[in-house]
């Protein structure tokens, strides 16, 4: 395994333009994110609030922070004034929380819907129709602080790549569909963030605009 900043360049070489990398930090040490840094990149995912917060404290500020993980509503507050894109909204409670913290804060946040698309019940989302019905409501249309651009999956974790792009073909399907409909202030569907270390290369051949990358960058993590 090459340096951080080698896996990196390796890494962003092998993407097509149009995909996005987040590197995915998460138990990492500020000293890998500064290297990381240093080699020009400015995309940060990270799975837990409190992390994220203390890395932004102590990390220059055009740094880009994802919120990757589970998001409990209690804990919006505290990434609310920095955070760039949240990854896993799961729920309208979420969405209703993070619109309410982020106009406290002056802002839109920018979130994705997580869509349930694999074969275990350990993985949190909405199902497709869900989604659609969610985007049409009153509720949803209200939230004047949130924008929700696109969606987010992950696969189940599986040796059968078979499987995997079965999956991935599943929730490239709905963006697409959902891609079509008109703009409005708080919807604007054009980022898909499928793929990680292991299947980001399947995603990418799928329809992917936004890969999470972490080992593969910073080597296996510490836990």
């Amino acid at each position: 395994m090459g340096s951080i900043t080698e896996n990196l360049q390796k890494i962003k070489k092998s993407l097509p333009e149009n995909v996005t990398l987040v590197a995915v930090s998460k138990t990492k040490p500020i000293v890998d994110l500064i290297e990381a840094y240093n080699s020009g990149h400015r995309i940060f995912g990270e799975n837990k609030v409190q992390e994220m917060t203390e890395k932004w404290e102590q990390l220059p500020k055009d740094i880009q922070w994802h919120m990757i993980g589970h998001v409990q509503t209690n804990k919006v507050k505290y990434m609310a004034p920095f955070v760039s894109l949240i990854h896993g909204v799961e729920s309208l409670k979420l969405l209703k929380e993070i619109n309410k913290q982020a106009a406290k804060n002056d802002r839109i946040i920018h979130c994705l819907l997580q869509i349930h698309i694999a074969k275990e019940d350990t993985k949190f989302g909405f199902d497709a129709k869900e989604v659609t019905t969610i985007i049409e409501t009153e509720t949803f249309k209200s939230l004047q602080n949130i924008k929700v651009i696109g969606l987010m999956g992950m696969a189940t974790f599986t040796k059968n790549k078979n499987q995997i792009e079965k999956e991935f073909q599943e929730i490239k399907n709905l963006f697409d569909s959902l891609k079509i409909k008109p703009e409005t202030n708080n919807l604007k569907i054009n980022t898909l963030s499928i793929g990680m270390s292991g299947d980001y290369r399947i995603a990418i051949k799928n329809g992917s605009t936004m890969v999470r990358v972490g080992s593969a960058i910073f080597g296996e993590r510490n836990y």
